[in-house]
């Protein structure tokens, strides 16, 4: 099992950051490794929500669909992969220091499978990496 945890502080309001975060329209602009996200169910998001991204992680492109199981605006989110090389569940957690401070939290869970179930102590450690710049790159941008 692969288990990433990642958190960040960003000063900005917590219904800016989690409205930014949440929108997967805005994947592509933050996460590092996210190439496009298309929706596959209508707007606007939630539960049951499906978006299809394109990926690049490990030299190896990816394509999967993410379904929104869980949704509390300003609070969680929680995907999973409804389909793909690699079972996955992405959990948001936003929590408000103060008026002006989200604490954003990101937790990347899943099983390898196949060929990957050999790299997993490794790819733990490039997830764990690739987040903290998704993290540090959201932060820029919001604060920007």
């Amino acid at each position: 099992m692969v288990d990433v945890f990642s958190e960040i502080d960003i000063k900005r309001p917590i219904k800016l950051v989690s409205e930014y975060a949440a929108n997967p329209d805005h994947a592509p602009e933050w996460y590092v490794n996210i190439n496009s996200a298309e929706w596959k169910t209508k707007k606007p998001l939630t539960i049951g929500s499906q978006i299809a991204f394109k990926a690049k992680f490990l030299g190896r492109d990816l394509a999967y669909v993410y379904e929104i199981v869980e949704y509390i605006p300003e609070q969680k989110m929680v995907m999973k992969t409804a389909n793909g090389p690699f079972p996955m569940e992405t959990t948001y957690i936003w929590h408000a220091v103060n008026e002006n401070l989200t604490r954003m939290t990101l937790r990347n869970r899943g099983v390898p499978t196949g060929f990957s179930k050999i790299f997993s102590p490794f790819m733990a450690t490039m997830m764990k990496k690739a987040n903290m710049k998704d993290l540090n790159k959201i932060k820029a941008i919001l604060e920007g």
